[in-house]
């Protein structure tokens, strides 16, 4: 008899929308009004946005294989966001040249850790962690702690605010982000190039891959992505403080690993990702609906992410 099999992505999705409607039952729950789940569904797929988009680098790394992993990516966030908050200072017109600036910061930051790991042979999680520490550093020493500036008008409205059929522009932005992904890994040559590296690194490179070029750009992808993210989640809550991106990075590891892409390879390799993150986020939001405290609600999280390892890790298979 044939086992049925399920795909990491789509399990996670299946985990979620049980989850949802489990969630209807708690005190706070949406109940048997429809409107009000509809609101509520809307609003958490509108805060997975930011984690996903982040989680998207961490993708990328971890395809990467050589225990591929970017630490740096909620000091990235943080900085990043700093800056578009500095640079746009309520003018509309300086929200693209900001873009345009913590696209080019978080690509160098993902650049120097690309070129750490591919020419000093230093390990991922040690070159990560350490340029971590460094922008932290970087970012006290900038603001003294304090940070002034305003974000304009226009990023609230497209990024917080309803745009279309009472659709947040955040996930309208994912849709398109996503579709994007998607063309990268399982369109490109880049894409085939990522995943042959990620399974054979010396084989890859008697094929004639570019291996060392590939490490360093696909760090650099990742810097530049932790900096949209950045850019994005100021443009959603409107305001910023020194510590804005910490939130992000366990659940950016966390989402890949829970929507399989770190072991399945291929086929459906971002839309994984955003699985793991809409679970993550669902799981958050009925953590802070129970009002349980944020030491149980990270200890709720890495027993999630253990479990869906454990149960995914007997699957190693889909990665050939």
């Amino acid at each position: 008899m044939k086992r049925l099999t399920i795909s990491p992505p789509l399990a996670a999705v299946l985990l979620a929308i049980v989850l949802f409607l489990l969630s209807g039952f708690l005190p706070n729950g949406f109940g048997g009004n429809l409107d009000v789940a509809a609101a509520q569904a809307v609003n958490i797929v509108r805060l997975s946005v930011f984690l996903g988009i982040i989680a998207a680098g961490q993708t990328l790394v971890i395809i990467s294989g050589n225990e591929g992993i970017d630490l740096s990516t909620g000091a990235v966030v943080t900085l990043t966001a700093i800056l578009t908050y500095t640079i746009v200072n309520g003018r509309n017109e300086q929200v693209l040249p900001a873009l345009l600036a913590v696209l080019i910061v978080g690509g160098m930051i993902g650049l120097i850790n690309g070129a750490g790991v591919a020419f000093l042979n230093i390990a991922p999680l040690v070159m990560t962690l350490g340029m971590a520490g460094v922008v932290s550093g970087l970012i006290l020493v900038i603001t003294q702690g304090n940070v002034s500036g305003a974000v304009a008008p226009i990023m609230t409205q497209l990024i917080a605010r309803p745009v279309f059929q009472g659709i947040p522009g955040a996930i309208l932005i994912w849709i398109v982000f996503a579709a994007l992904m998607w063309l990268l890994i399982e369109r490109t040559t880049y894409g085939r190039h990522l995943f042959a590296i990620g399974t054979n690194r010396t084989t890859a490179r008697l094929s004639g891959i570019r291996v060392t070029a590939m490490v360093i750009g696909t760090y650099a992808l990742s810097g530049m992505l932790a900096g949209l993210g950045g850019f994005l989640v100021v443009g959603n809550t409107g305001v910023v403080h020194i510590r804005i991106g910490d939130p992000f990075l366990f659940p950016s590891i966390a989402a890949v690993a829970v929507g399989g892409t770190l072991l399945t390879g291929g086929k459906g390799s971002y839309f994984g990702t955003m699985a793991g993150a809409l679970v993550l986020t669902l799981i958050t939001s009925l953590l802070t609906t129970m009002q349980m405290p944020e030491s149980v609600r990270r200890m709720v999280l890495g027993a999630t992410l253990l479990v869906m390892i454990s149960i995914y890790g007997r699957q190693r298979g889909f990665r050939q």
